[in-house]
């Protein structure tokens, strides 16, 4: 038997070395063992500014001693104060059920915030010779009026080797940072969109290894971002949505041999000048003329004489926070599958998967020629891009040639979604010369899922890819269009999918903090996060993510802290409903009541959807203050929810089990939401059925219907309905999506029809993941792996096979790794599963008789914890097991 081990060690749900400004930062990590029943008894934590004291086992800061717990989820900093920009380093050691201790886990780090000092600084454009550069007249700079990206410079010494130095940063727009020449980290589109009126979010990096003795250049690109870009949907806004300039903070903290702490910030003393990016932006795209390069303008050195004083401008008050979440990264390389000449000498490229992110090009050209790359998600009939759904975003990079033997060009301050991209310029280009180039949020992957029909594969790698494309720093909706915003409701729907893929701790959290702010005065939570001026408050389902999303991040992740922090603007948001809707029924203040947006074939009432997301928001309520330990709020919130239940019933059921409007979505919301009595349950199945049927076993259902559709038809009965609905490939369906190309989730159903061709480019996104909310059935209804309690403590084993020969999953829980798979042959099922330490699965086989293992009922099997005698269900500890179930004649 092998010790049990910590892995995976995480602060405040990241990994590395995070900067943290919570006085008493979450400590948690996973369990892992061989062998059955394993299970934490006891741990003990240590930490120190110092690695070296952990390898001798000294908690200079803190020595929790060892703690008889099973907990490993939530263990709080319980050491002295920490103090502001340091690093501390911890370790852990758990001991066995048997209280025998394990071997002290690999050590991590995190590091705390600061209280800030340095001034913002930005590029003085009163020094300029124009406003727009008069040498750069073609492309996104002169057709739109894109200022140039400044370039910030600042020379300081250091005396002897530094013991440690750490960069704070932040920027009010982009900020690309170097110092002596070289980038201190691969981060990119830092620090992000948040609304910058209520909160500032920076990230610390540690720079010790780039610093040197004596003269040091700390430099910064600047560009708009989100903060002076453009942003939204609406044509008619030119950016500025927060301010007309970029900026930069900065604050460089640099421990001598001594222990002396000396900080460089930004100051007058920095200086600035215009370099090669000639404009940016996130949705029109970057200029960049390579004549104007600036080579070693970050490094010791002389400045050239054009560089000038920058704009100083005190801090304006708004909080500076640490940074929640992972940054943005490139994470993948596509390579190019094909590359065509037209007769122009244009080249059309194809990198075979829609994706997000942006091109690495290699040119070879004259000095001065100019590269425009314009980029696409699909083709149109005869051959070229199809752009007309990019709107008013110009998705397009220009690159000016400095004449070199060989030059390679990325973009930095610019993303775009495409499968295709059209490069003019270069007289020859291959598919060597061009790669694809993948950035999103850097969460770590945490589950997959496969079975035996290829096109459900592809239904799953279409959802992965749909995810991956709609997470540049927050849930977007598109990430291809003059949109791109956090809409509540695709987020909300898709979120239980994307933390089957990902781990979304940090990065939820992170967004919720973005949901808050956009909060009304009233109460009311926003259609989208951060707010923009171009939409309005909640619609019902859309506002319903504030009381949905901290939940989810509770039952997935057993994060009790996410309930606390966000308990009081809950509350506010069901007083709103409450005080404006005395009834009890929704009718007043629902905004923009978008309704099952993009439905196919059936309109579900409004009425119906908001009564539904309100009785599930107090239900929800009544959990969340059960939790917290607020008995008077939840029993007032289960009083509602009994009142609300009893409006819907009244207002949207009839007696023979028929919802308002007999839609399918009408439907999985009454029965996905438990709204209908006991007695009815049955006869609104059937209905249900019915009109699936009445469809020609095709769904209707749009953004919230998709995600409860077929696991509510699998949970009463009918999963040969459901599977029949999964592998369908006639119009609408998944499969018709994939039939015609689609390598990602589309907005629409009818994105692209052999009838119509492409939907009204005026929405029609074929990148955007919320249809793909199916994603959290395959691996919790298909596969069979459910969580039963908050953070996995318990697991719920139970396949619906439907007609697939075998399928498995596997997800990264925060208890340790979960793996469930199974195969299914003529007379019986055979299922292989891997439970954690510390954590029971009740596994409930799809068959007839006893569930056996190695031959042997499985009910007195080492192990097995209960057993029910008719086999329809057997309780395990932690371990790996082969069951199998004969299945029925």
């Amino acid at each position: 038997m092998t010790p049990l081990h910590a892995v995976d060690l995480r602060c405040e749900h990241l990994a590395g070395v995070p900067c943290v400004d919570t006085p008493a930062p979450r400590l948690r990590w996973a369990l892992r063992a061989e062998g059955r029943g394993r299970a934490q008894s006891a741990y003990r934590v240590l930490v120190s500014t110092d690695p070296a004291d952990l390898a001798a086992e000294r908690g200079t800061v803190w020595d929790s001693g060892t703690v008889p717990s099973a907990d490993h989820i939530e263990v709080p900093y319980g050491g002295p104060p920490l103090t502001p920009g340091g690093t501390y380093h911890w370790t852990v050691r758990v001991h066995d059920e048997y209280g025998i201790p394990g071997p002290w886990s690999t050590p991590a780090s995190w590091r705390t915030g600061i209280t800030w000092s340095a001034p913002w600084i930005a590029h003085d454009r009163r020094h300029d010779p124009g406003v727009v550069d008069p040498a750069f007249r073609y492309g996104p700079t002169n057709r739109r009026g894109m200022p140039p990206a400044p370039l910030l410079r600042r020379e300081f010494a250091v005396d002897g080797r530094p013991r440690s130095a750490t960069l704070y940063v932040t920027a009010r727009g982009l900020a690309v940072v170097e110092l002596n020449g070289a980038a201190v980290d691969d981060a990119e589109l830092v620090p992000g969109w948040t609304d910058y009126t209520k909160r500032q979010p920076y990230h610390a990096v540690d720079v010790t290894a780039l610093l040197k003795p004596g003269a040091n250049v700390l430099g910064a690109t600047l560009a708009d971002g989100w903060f002076s870009g453009f942003v939204g949907s609406d044509p008619r806004r030119p950016g500025n949505l927060y301010g007309r300039r970029p900026w930069l903070r900065c604050e460089l903290h640099v421990v001598g041999a001594d222990g002396e702490r000396t900080v460089i910030g930004t100051d007058e003393r920095w200086r600035s000048a215009y370099g090669p990016v000639r404009g940016a932006d996130l949705l029109r795209g970057e200029s960049y003329d390579a004549r104007l390069e600036r080579p070693g303008w970050s490094a010791p050195g002389p400045a050239c004489e054009d560089w000038r004083p920058v704009l100083v401008e005190p801090h304006d008050g708004v909080p500076m926070v640490a940074d929640r979440g992972e940054p943005v990264r490139v994470v993948e390389e596509l390579p190019a599958l094909r590359c065509e000449r037209l007769a122009d000498g244009r080249h059309i490229v194809d990198f075979g998967q829609n994706l997000v992110g942006r091109l690495r090009l290699r040119v070879r050209a004259a000095e001065g020629t100019v590269v425009r790359l314009r980029h696409a998600e699909a083709l149109d009939t005869g051959g070229e891009l199809y752009r007309e759904n990019l709107r008013t975003a110009d998705a397009e990079d220009v690159y000016v040639a400095a004449g070199r033997p060989e030059e390679t060009y990325e973009p930095r301050f610019t993303v775009h979604g495409f499968r295709y991209a059209e490069i003019t310029g270069p007289p020859e280009l291959s598919t060597t010369d061009v790669v694809a180039r993948v950035l999103h949020t850097d969460m770590p992957s945490a589950g997959r899922f496969r079975c035996s029909d290829e096109l459900v594969n592809r239904l799953w790698s279409n959802i992965v890819w749909g995810l991956r494309g709609n997470v540049v720093g927050l849930p977007t909706d598109c990430p291809q269009r003059d949109e791109r915003m956090g809409w509540l409701a695709d987020a909300q729907v898709f979120a239980p999918t994307a933390a089957l893929i990902m781990d979304t701790s940090a990065f939820f959290t992170r967004w919720l903090a973005d949901v808050a702010d956009a909060q009304s005065e009233e109460g009311v939570y926003a259609d989208v996060a951060p707010k923009v001026p171009t939409t309005r408050d909640g619609a019902p389902a859309w506002a319903d993510a504030g009381v949905i999303l901290p939940w989810l991040l509770y039952r997935t992740y057993g994060d009790t802290a996410i309930l606390r922090e966000h308990w009081t603007a809950m509350h506010r948001y069901l007083t709103f409903l409450r005080r404006t809707n005395p009834d009890l029924r929704w009718r007043h203040r629902r905004h923009n009541d978008y309704g099952d947006w993009l439905s196919a074939g059936e309109e579900t009432s409004r009425e119906l959807v908001a009564a539904a997301y309100w009785a599930h928001d107090a239900r929800l309520m009544a959990e969340i203050a059960g939790v917290l330990g607020l008995a008077e709020e939840a029993a007032d919130y289960a009083e509602l929810r009994t009142r609300l239940v009893e409006a819907f019933r009244a207002d949207h059921l009839d007696a023979e089990g028929k919802v308002t409007g007999d839609t399918q979505t009408g439907y999985a919301l009454a029965l996905g939401m438990d709204l209908v009595p006991g007695h009815l349950r049955e006869r609104c199945v059937a209905h249900l059925v019915a009109n699936v049927e009445r469809h020609g076993w095709h769904l209707t259902t749009g953004f919230l219907g998709v995600a409860l559709l077929c696991p509510v038809l699998a949970d009463t009965g009918h999963a040969d309905v459901a599977h029949r609905l999964l592998t369908q490939r006639g119009y609408p369906s998944w499969g018709y999506t994939i039939d015609r190309g689609a390598t990602t989730i589309w907005e629409r159903w009818n994105g692209w029809t052999d009838e119509d061709g492409f939907a009204s480019a005026r929405m029609n996104s074929l990148n955007h993941y919320s249809l793909g909310s199916v994603g959290a059935w395959l691996v919790e209804g298909v596969a069979g792996l459910a969580a039963a309690e908050p953070g996995y403590a318990r697991l719920r084993i139970a396949p619906r096979p439907g007609p697939l020969r075998w399928a498995e999953a596997e997800y990264r829980s925060v208890r340790g790794t979960v793996r469930c798979g199974w195969q299914r042959t003529d007379d019986r099922i055979r299922l292989a599963l891997t439970v954690p330490p510390g954590v029971t699965a009740t596994v409930c086989l799809p068959g007839t008789g006893a569930v056996f293992e190695d031959g042997r009922p499985a009910g007195g099997a080492d192990g097995v914890l209960a057993a029910e005698p008719d086999g329809s269900a057997l309780t395990v500890s932690s371990g790996t097991y082969v069951l199998e179930r004969v299945l029925p004649g």
